[in-house]
């Protein structure tokens, strides 16, 4: 995707942008979430911490010219775990960015099986933290424990609302609030990272800011639903105002009308 390039679109909640076309595995009860094999690990932590941290860190900083404001409220949670939602509009960023910002925690992701089931590629998603949607009734069981786990180490979870990759969108897309029952159920805080595109002045390409905000606490005074819509409309209205701080498109979406 290169600058300038207009992309049209029908449905902000659906439409899928980058269709990576892969054949998703089946997530059942046989899918192992956590894994206890010191040889795999080893190769999780060298991979991630040794390789592929360093290798971000340096990337993010001197080309890809990203900047993180507000982080340092993370550090009176480094203890309990707790949520994150993020929008979804860069692929490389959206992956390493978050391990930067809660270093040194180590965030999983909420993901779809397309994520883990890439050829090779796969295999890393998995153990850098990639924890995929449950098919079956006795998967979901293994994935709601998997969630706890991570949460009792100390770990943030990421969530992606939007769901869909929509590259260097200067906007917050709507999102319903299905996933909002995690931190309502497991009654932890919730943070939000906004990325928004800036203008850098010898380059097309944008500059990019993640403000951190939050956090936001389940309203355990309410029905559970109702806790889950009001959690939503907190994160969704703080990402709109984040959102607006955007002063540059790389990119520009266009709604089709009816009757194109």
């Amino acid at each position: 995707m290169k600058y300038g390039d207009i992309i049209y679109y029908d449905d902000e909640l659906n439409d899928e942008i980058i269709d990576f076309k892969i054949t998703p595995i089946k997530i059942d009860e046989n899918y192992t979430y956590i894994h206890k094999n010191p040889f795999y690990k080893f190769c999780s932590f060298f991979t991630y911490r040794i390789l592929a941290t360093p290798f971000a860190g340096l990337y993010f900083k001197l080309f890809k010219h990203t900047k993180y404001e507000n982080k340092k409220i993370l550090k009176q949670f480094k203890k309990g775990g707790y949520f994150i939602y993020a929008n979804h509009t860069n692929q490389f960023s959206d992956g390493f960015s978050p391990t930067l910002i809660c270093f040194p925690q180590k965030p999983y992701l909420i993901t779809n099986a397309d994520n883990v089931s890439i050829p090779f590629w796969g295999k890393f998603t998995r153990m850098w933290g990639a924890l995929p949607l449950p098919d079956t009734i006795n998967a979901t069981k293994n994935f709601n424990k998997a969630i706890e786990h991570v949460l009792s180490k100390n770990s943030p979870v990421l969530i992606y609302p939007e769901a869909h990759l929509w590259p260097y969108y200067t906007k917050i897309r709507p999102f319903d609030n299905k996933s909002f029952r995690y931190p309502v159920n497991l009654n932890k805080p919730v943070f939000t990272f906004t990325t928004t595109y800036h203008k850098r002045k010898h380059s097309k390409k944008p500059k990019i800011i993640i403000y951190v905000d939050g956090p936001f606490y389940p309203d355990n005074s309410i029905d559970k639903k109702l806790a889950m819509q009001k959690l939503r409309d907190e994160v969704y209205q703080k990402m709109c105002e984040r959102a607006k701080l955007s002063d540059y498109e790389y990119v520009t979406y266009i709604k089709r009308s009816k009757d194109d």
